[in-house]
């Protein structure tokens, strides 16, 4: 029998926030779904979606076996501030989205030691191109999308879900699919990258990934979310912390302000006294039940039926 999504976090908070030690009661809950987990899923790493600067970028992809029909995906982007994280560095926050039996594609982005803006937010792009392009081969619902990320990812999760292609920035894609998400949800994501460049929120990540740009300021506003606020984005639920240090808290209350002028569908969880991440157990099981419920409301709450092969 399967554990709630709900219990499923709170194993996830358990391993991330608490420790191994703390946890050991949480994990033994989850020992027969974790002992089933190879059964359930394929794993096929390290597939590349697209090449820039001579550089591979690649996902992960995590595939439910035995289902009748396309599954929705999660298109995770890990965060870093740009210029640190990886793929393998987040597969933990994947796990309430497998216990759920969605496909879950985990995205390689160029950081700023390679490249510096906008690289990330055209990699990002390109990614989801690849997952539209491909949806059939690896038996995705392109029409459930869901982007989410985490404080940098949760930027670049809103971009990847809301630039249009007037933007120019997913030029260097291959295919020519008309890029759409089903909805994103962003934690804690930077709305506004000029804000972080000067000033009193100035945040060294921010500066670093823009580095000596002349155009800096021009490229921030480019690769702002709050850029490309306009009727008809897909459903938006922002979770955000009201005492982060790292991504001041009024960037999700910006664009949620701004979302609703354009009668998007959008909400902001506020978690009391949160700071960046590292929510405990109680936050973190208030922010799975509003991800439950915003997906239920969109139309998103469905998993893939399962065959009974014995797969």
């Amino acid at each position: 029998m399967k554990m709630t999504t709900l219990r499923m976090a709170a194993v996830v908070t358990a391993a991330m926030v608490v420790g191994a030690g703390s946890a050991s009661a949480q994990l033994n809950d989850t020992e027969t779904w974790a002992s089933h987990l190879s059964n359930t899923y394929r794993v096929v790493p390290n597939v590349t979606y697209g090449v820039a600067n001579n550089r591979e970028n690649k996902v992960d992809l995590y595939l439910p076996r035995g289902v009748d029909g396309p599954t929705p995906v999660l298109m995770y982007i890990h965060g870093g501030g740009w210029v640190g994280g990886s793929k393998e560095s987040s597969v933990l926050r994947l796990l309430p989205w497998l216990e759920k039996g969605w496909a879950v594609v985990n995205v390689q982005y160029r950081l700023g030691a390679v490249s510096l803006a906008p690289a990330a937010v055209e990699d990002c792009l390109c990614a989801l191109r690849w997952v539209i392009r491909n949806a059939e081969e690896y038996d995705i619902d392109p029409d459930r999308i869901v982007v989410t990320g985490n404080s940098a990812g949760g930027h670049l999760a809103l971009t990847t879900g809301m630039i249009p292609a007037s933007a120019g920035l997913d030029r260097q894609c291959p295919g020519n699919e008309e890029l759409s998400v089903a909805a994103i949800i962003n934690w804690y994501g930077i709305t506004d990258v000029a804000d972080l460049l000067d000033g009193p929120n100035m945040k060294t990540y921010a500066v670093t990934w823009m580095g000596s740009l002349p155009n800096r300021l021009a490229i921030a506003d480019r690769v702002s979310p709050l850029t490309y606020v306009r009727a008809g984005l897909p459903p938006v639920l922002s979770i955000h912390g009201d005492a982060d240090p790292t991504v001041p808290y009024q960037h999700g209350v910006r664009l949620h302000a701004e979302l609703a002028k354009f009668s998007v569908a959008n909400e902001l969880h506020t978690v009391p006294d949160g700071r960046h991440g590292g929510f405990n157990r109680e936050q973190t099981v208030a922010i799975f039940e509003t991800i439950d419920r915003f997906l239920t409301k969109h139309g998103l709450a469905g998993d893939a039926s399962r065959s009974t092969s014995g797969e």
